[in-house]
């Protein structure tokens, strides 16, 4: 297994697990869980891949991802009674699929032959677009928009630029400084308490 289909499995089942944890926390029937995991484990990569062009979206062409990916909400209805609401198993887990997803979104976008903006957004819509899917179904503004205590989208962004600098020298490096960048930006702004402004009131 590459490097690529690696950190590609396991952002997806890093976001199915956030995905479920959130939906067992609202107190979501199994189906609600299973449906709220799939949403946030494919919904950023699904949206990249339809703005770079290639369709079907890989992740509903690979039987054995979506088989884990339900899998993952299963045994997260099943223990998430044991996770405490104030641990930082969520945080973590979405920080995971955030720098890996933005990585992965920046690679396909330079696949593609887009520059450095298109790259950029590419990375970062592959980055947040399930946590916004999965924000607006439960009725949540997405996070993206407001302050949270952390850098998120931008962090993203980042990671994105990272591997297009990167890229040319080395891809699989790329990757790597991808995913380093976006988890250090917020990480790192969570604990210097960094918030982007906001309007006056």
């Amino acid at each position: 297994m590459d490097l690529l289909t690696l950190l590609a499995w396991v952002g997806t089942l890093t976001f199915a697990a956030t995905g479920a944890l959130v939906a067992a926390r609202l107190g979501f029937d199994l189906i609600g869980v299973l449906v709220l995991a799939a949403v946030t484990a494919i919904g950023g990569g699904s949206i990249r891949d339809i703005i770079v062009g290639s369709l079907p979206p890989s992740s509903f062409t690979n039987e054995t991802l979506l088989w884990l990916v339900a899998a993952t909400a299963l045994t997260v209805f099943l223990v998430h009674r044991r996770i405490r609401p104030e641990s930082r198993v969520l945080y973590s887990l979405d920080t995971l699929g955030l720098a890996i997803f933005a990585a992965l979104g920046a690679e396909r976008g330079l696949e593609f032959g887009m520059g450095m903006w298109g790259t950029i957004f590419a990375g970062a819509v592959s980055g947040v677009g399930g946590g916004v899917l999965r924000d607006l179904l439960t009725g949540k503004v997405p996070s993206i928009f407001y302050r949270t205590g952390d850098f998120y989208a931008s962090a993203a962004a980042l990671g994105s630029l990272a591997v297009f600098l990167v890229y040319p020298l080395n891809p699989d490096a790329a990757l790597i400084a991808g995913v380093v960048t976006t988890l250090t930006v917020r990480v790192g702004s969570r604990l210097l308490k960094l918030k982007l402004p906001v309007p006056r009131s």
